[in-house]
């Protein structure tokens, strides 16, 4: 059973039982809302869906690294996830230069190479990841987008690297067959549609309509909103799963005011601002309809060209919990002109945890880090930051780091296990707060 309170600016604890190697939906119940309901490319053939594992499927012993831990970056310098790129890339940067002031892994600086994930038009995602490989990476951070992953991930696990995400929350990485070696910081859809589903309803809202991007991000989890809609007593009136790459947005948006509903739930990437103008060109302007978004469309930049008050009120949510405002200023002084953080945090606790599993392995290898990962996620002394955690490993103690985003405790089969979602409200200047939401809540999958 999983109960929610709702104080602003405090996070809410929800805890669910979960059967040991089982990968189920978790039913949460809210008051008198039932919740049966978090973000996101190359072009590999994806993968096809099999149980999971924490620990590398290969058998007999794992191979020695050569000494340097290596990161590459497949992150979006391009594409419709491109205003994500910056704070992703500030926080791996500002993780490895933590690691390396401390005398690096494994007695030597950590080596880095970064990369364009492109987006689902495009095929570079596919080279980067080639390109990585040949320079024989040990782990890969990314992709952002869900279906980006999707593509690469095979051809990064085959090769024996770990293949960490610190943005995709697609639920159909629980099951992935990724042979142990594929990890995320940020939580599994099911829990932000959960959130967001809940939130919608809440708020007054018993006709609801549905504008999502075709894609497994965007339908997987308009989806999980849908259920949790649909559980709470509201209903989806109208819901459009449109194609992102579209010129024009005007049939799609006129099938939702057709059904004229209180609440318009919008679930996309930068195109979102696209599809915002022809609401407000049809009408659905937010002094009469209440919109909600999500970590994929959730900027401050994206709707910087929209006329003052085209934003206001809006709601959102974003997995991770309250980025500390010591943080962001670590942030800033490695990037002074970043103006997102989304997935700073889950970027930084990705390279740190990397970091820390190469250190208890003393093996730099993908597969000796992705056998560790989990151990250092929980169950020893919790520390922070990558200083004060090897500090405790030299001393010979167990750890367990607590990450920026969140305390992250790994499951078995590589997603955290405990995890934040955080509600933003936007203002008459068309941006939010990103140091700081309406509320909080959490979701503890407790073993």
């Amino acid at each position: 059973m999983i109960r929610i309170s709702r104080a602003p600016g405090a996070a809410t604890a929800i805890r669910v039982p979960v059967l040991a190697a089982a990968r189920l939906p978790v039913a949460v119940t809210a008051a008198c809302l039932v919740l049966v309901a978090c973000s996101g490319g190359g072009t590999t053939g994806a993968p096809a869906s099999a149980p999971s594992s924490s620990a590398p499927s290969s058998a007999g012993a794992v191979k020695k690294g050569d000494g340097t831990l290596t990161i590459g970056t497949v992150l979006p310098q391009t594409g419709s996830l491109a205003y994500l790129g910056p704070p992703m890339f500030t926080g791996v940067n500002l993780a490895l230069k933590e690691v390396n002031e401390a005398g690096g892994v494994l007695g030597k600086p950590v080596a880095k190479y970064d990369t364009d994930s492109g987006d689902t038009t495009t095929n570079i995602a596919s080279q980067s990841a080639d390109k990585l490989l040949t320079q024989k990476v040990d782990a890969i951070v990314g992709a952002a987008s869900s279906s980006v992953s999707e593509s690469i991930i095979d051809k990064i696990t085959r090769a024996g690297v770990v293949q960490f995400s610190p943005a995709n929350t697609s639920d159909k990485f629980t099951t992935i067959n990724d042979r142990g070696l594929y990890f995320r910081t940020a939580p599994p859809d099911k829990l932000q549609g959960r959130v967001l589903g809940d939130l919608v309803v809440a708020d007054g809202n018993d006709t609801v309509g549905i504008l999502a991007m075709q894609d497994s991000y965007g339908t997987g989890l308009a989806d999980q909103v849908q259920k949790t809609v649909t559980d709470g007593g509201g209903e989806v009136v109208e819901r459009v799963d449109y194609d992102p790459k579209a010129a024009d947005f005007s049939a799609d948006v006129a099938k939702i005011k057709a059904k004229n509903p209180k609440g318009i739930v919008l679930i996309g990437f930068e195109e979102t601002a696209k599809v915002v103008a022809e609401l407000v060109k049809q009408g659905l302007t937010v002094d009469k309809y209440k919109w909600y978004m999500v970590d994929g469309n959730m900027s401050n930049t994206n709707f910087a060209r929209a006329p003052k008050g085209t934003l206001k009120d809006v709601k959102g949510t974003l997995p991770g919990a309250a980025a500390p405002e010591a943080f962001q200023k670590k942030l800033l002084a490695v990037n002074p002109k970043l103006t997102e953080f989304t997935y700073a945090a889950e970027s930084y606790d990705a390279v740190t945890l990397i970091a820390l599993a190469a250190e208890v392995a003393k093996n730099d290898s993908g597969a000796a880090i992705a056998a560790k990962l989990v151990e250092v996620s929980k169950s020893g002394e919790k520390c922070t930051g990558f200083k004060e955690c090897v500090d405790l490993l030299k001393a010979g103690k167990d750890i367990d780091y607590e990450g920026v985003s969140g305390p992250v405790d790994f499951n078995e089969v590589g997603d955290p296990s405990v995890a934040t979602i955080g509600v933003y409200q936007y203002g008459a200047d068309n941006k939010f707060d990103a140091a700081k939401a309406v509320e909080y809540r959490q979701g503890n999958i407790a073993g």
